[in-house]
């Protein structure tokens, strides 16, 4: 990783230590718009994060896949409800096209607009709040210039969703594979929830004394965070081969991965912290929540699983 990339993942995780407490994330979830402006107002301005994969002369920071993937992978960590998934893809739909609409790219770029992309009208994300909306079916792409939204009931309360229907579209071009590229977004968002979840699972565990020891102490607990740990490393390890070098088989790959080790970390939490995790006021829940409804989006793990028995047979 570029001394650039680092610095961007310090300063993200920087925003989100001093912005984005549980008690912050719970307080945005619950807002109206269903994150919190100011902390998006200040990941625009003083990171870039919505200019990142646009290029410089179109108002944007010129930057790569991978810079994306880095601070989603930061936000995700602390369950973050940003806009920043689907405007980036949608980002990446104008700039796939011959003439790219600039002045959607420049309010996109500055954060001064939100945008998505429907790949299930019925589950957008960030479809109540999105200014650009795109619809990508695998062939085509579609601009939406007129639609109505209804927000969705959703289990995770950090992810908003709305179900989003079109009154006026126009052809945009052809679909570039976006459903790979955000399947590859989403599972960098999915590493960094899993990573922060064993984290906290193994404070936990140092914290929790039951018969005058630590559980944490015990074999049998040492043994299944070991476990925990190499499957998030491990999946990692996918996700970044897939940021470096996208395909539509690296891409089903990483979001298996991602997918499969974020709900078991998220599952043995719960088990390791009792009675507690399944609380309101455990964060535990929240991270149980998110594996599951991340699983989902975009298409659950049979489709991806179609998806790569069609690339590899």
């Amino acid at each position: 990783m570029s001394e650039e990339r680092d610095l961007l993942r310090d300063t993200v995780a920087a925003l989100v230590d001093k912005h984005a407490s549980p008690e912050a994330v719970r307080k945005a979830a619950a807002s109206e718009r269903g994150y919190d402006e100011a902390l998006w107002k200040m990941l625009c301005e003083q990171v870039g994060a919505a200019a990142l994969v646009v290029p410089e002369e179109l108002g944007g920071a010129g930057g790569e896949l991978g810079d994306a993937a880095v601070v989603l992978e930061e936000l995700g960590k602390g369950l973050v409800p940003t806009p920043l998934l689907g405007t980036t893809l949608a980002e990446l739909a104008l700039l796939s096209v011959a003439e790219p609409d600039a002045e959607a790219l420049a309010a996109l770029a500055e954060g001064a607009a939100i945008g998505t992309v429907v790949f299930d009208p019925g589950y957008v994300v960030n479809g109540n709040v999105a200014d650009v909306v795109i619809a990508a079916d695998g062939d085509a792409l579609t601009r939406w210039n007129a639609f109505t939204a209804t927000p969705a009931v959703a289990m995770d309360i950090t992810r908003p969703l709305a179900a989003v229907e079109a009154t006026e579209t126009s052809p945009l071009g052809a679909d570039p594979g976006l459903a790979d590229t955000a399947a590859i977004l989403l599972a960098a968002e999915q590493i960094g929830a899993a990573t922060r979840c064993l984290e906290l699972t193994v404070q936990y565990t140092k914290d929790r004394v039951q018969f005058g020891r630590p559980i944490g102490s015990f074999q049998a607990l040492k043994h299944r965070m070991a476990d925990l740990y190499v499957a998030v490393q491990s999946a990692k390890a996918v996700v970044d081969e897939a940021v470096a070098e996208p395909t539509a088989t690296s891409a089903a790959l990483a979001r298996l991965a991602a997918g499969e080790a974020f709900s078991k970390v998220a599952a043995e939490a719960v088990q390791m912290h009792g009675g507690i995790a399944i609380t309101w006021e455990s964060d535990i829940q929240l991270y149980f929540k998110r594996a599951h409804g991340s699983a989902q989006l975009f298409g659950p793990p049979r489709e991806q699983l179609r998806r790569l028995e069609a690339q590899v047979f």
